[in-house]
């Protein structure tokens, strides 16, 4: 029976304590080619630049190895850094994918730093990344996919090769008012990050439909919401595996520059109450239980954000949960 709903993958490639980098990544594939076999509609990689616990500082290479080992399943980034590209350079990249992968490759962009700010300027040779300049490029990335950048344009005449007949899907991403604006503005689809902000998302989501403006490349509005999520067989198995998104969680507030805990290591750690109180504060940011619970408020979710589709994010302190967590849920939408 074909799933009613379609569900994609979000994976921020995690490198869990004891694992090895390259190992991280080879885990990747392996999820992209199991997410095919259970039926996920899209397979998403993210940009992240410097972080001890997030293997994929170039998504773009990634996609190419992943397209070639897979068959039907959409690929694409959630998404490129785009204030650090040429947006020339970034449709190069995405049409020489589509070129290689017709009809499945998604571009989605962001426009956050993917790391600190002392990496972000190393990336950029020490110049100042202007947000104000983030909705001309992206007006400008579109023009260059598609070959329809206006006459006046100073690069009109510039051609973003190789051309087809096909364009890579244009998703912006986001987790504020701002970037469902400029998604509504742009005539693009639109994510919403419910695991980087999850209060308010739904307000954002709508106001993105009320506002959207029809592109020639997008005639209707399309939007997606993204959650992180632990799927477990009991609830309290979710809530075990859950202690490594805690540890995780207090790192990070702590500026703690570390891989992805593993369960041995959550479980040992003594959180102090500032710290419980803090991982008890983010839970909201996490959808979690047995699968019929994380089904309901998955849907829940995708009704207060009047989704079309919805995005997994899973990372745990080992490889077999995670892929647990992925299998569970998407059988418990079959």
């Amino acid at each position: 029976m074909a799933r009613q709903i379609r569900l994609g993958v979000l994976d921020q490639s995690p490198i869990v304590s004891g694992i090895r980098p390259s190992d991280a990544i080879s885990e990747t594939l392996y999820l992209a080619q199991l997410a095919e076999e259970l039926g996920y509609h899209r397979y998403w990689l993210a940009e992240h630049h410097s972080i001890s616990a997030l293997g994929d500082p170039c998504p773009e290479i990634l996609l190419a190895r992943i397209g070639a080992a897979t068959r039907r399943i959409r690929i694409g980034t959630g998404g490129v850094l785009l204030p650090y590209y040429s947006p020339l350079k970034v449709a190069e990249i995405f049409r020489m994918l589509e070129a290689l992968f017709p009809g499945r490759v998604d571009l989605g962009i962001g426009r956050a730093p993917g790391g600190d700010m002392l990496t972000a300027q190393a990336l950029t040779g020490g110049r100042y990344l202007d947000p104000d300049r983030f909705p001309d490029q992206l007006q400008e990335l579109i023009g260059f996919l598609s070959g329809n950048l206006p006459p006046g344009h100073p690069f009109a005449r510039v051609k973003a090769m190789p051309s087809g007949d096909t364009v890579p899907e244009v998703w912006l991403l986001g987790s504020s008012h701002y970037s469902g604006l400029l998604a509504a503005h742009a005539g693009t689809r639109f994510a919403f990050a419910h695991f980087i902000s999850a209060h308010g998302g739904d307000e954002v989501a709508r106001l993105y439909r009320q506002r959207f403006t029809p592109s020639a490349e997008l005639a209707q509005p399309i939007s997606a919401v993204c959650a992180f999520v632990v799927c477990a067989a009991t609830r309290a198995e979710a809530e075990r595996i859950a202690l490594t998104v805690d540890l995780r969680r207090v790192h990070m507030a702590r500026n703690v520059d570390a891989p992805f805990p593993t369960l041995a290591e959550a479980e040992r750690y003594r959180f102090d109450e500032p710290e419980r109180a803090y991982a008890a504060e983010q839970r909201a940011r996490l959808v979690l239980g047995d699968p019929a619970q994380v089904r309901d408020q998955l849907l829940a979710l995708r009704e207060d954000f009047q989704a079309d589709e919805l995005l997994v994010l899973t990372i745990t302190g080992d490889p077999l949960s995670r892929r647990q967590s992925y299998r569970l849920v998407a059988e418990a939408f079959d």
